[in-house]
């Protein structure tokens, strides 16, 4: 979704969100005794708030601000998201990155969900991914849109995963389990006849 296609009203509000977001990082900032620069942005329809080192000695300092893996970044966005539910009573889903680690990490998402495609597509056998966080599926789910495959997550947290797919493998799974349904029908005692 561009910034062109959302209202004035989405717009002002999204930019709230930013703005509050902002506020909160940069007492978190100060608490912790960290440096860096903040930038706010809309993208894909929603507020977007980046940490950005502003020196040498601030990119090692933010690093553990990512953590391993992102992990303290989902917690803190996780914590700015609250921040901003509370001034506005309603739900952000206000999208936080912190020295490139998200901009990096989607360029690499990228690659991995492009390779799943080439593999579906070449053998016509499903591709499932390692488990990822909600933003990392996302990216993947958007890439395999792209290249007019279809993707599913399964799994539980924190084992959730993204599988690829042809579009046929979808198709012939939801004809046998309509198949399967009707047939549940119309047996004797089957589900459908109870009631």
């Amino acid at each position: 979704m561009s910034e062109n296609t959302i209202s004035s009203s989405t717009i002002k509000r999204l930019e709230e969100e930013g703005e509050i977001g902002a506020d909160y990082l940069e007492e978190l900032l100060d608490i912790a005794d960290l440096g860096g620069d903040i930038d706010i942005d809309i993208d894909h329809g929603r507020a977007s708030v980046a940490i950005i080192a502003s020196e040498e000695s601030d990119k090692r300092e933010l690093a553990d601000l990512v953590g391993r893996d992102g992990e303290v970044l989902e917690a803190v966005q996780e914590l700015t998201r609250l921040a901003v539910q509370t001034r506005t009573g309603n739900r952000s889903r206000l999208m936080l990155d912190i020295n490139g680690y998200r901009a990096a990490r989607r360029a690499e998402l990228t690659t991995v969900a492009r390779r799943a495609v080439e593999r579906v597509k070449a053998t016509g056998q499903t591709v499932s991914l390692k488990p990822m966080n909600p933003f990392e599926r996302k990216v993947c789910h958007d890439v395999v849109a792209a290249a007019g495959l279809i993707s599913e997550s399964e799994g539980a947290e924190p084992h959730r995963h993204v599988v690829v797919m042809l579009a046929d493998d979808v198709e012939a799974d939801e004809d046998r389990e309509q198949g399967s349904r009707d047939a549940t029908a119309a047996r004797p005692g089957g589900r459908e006849d109870q009631g």
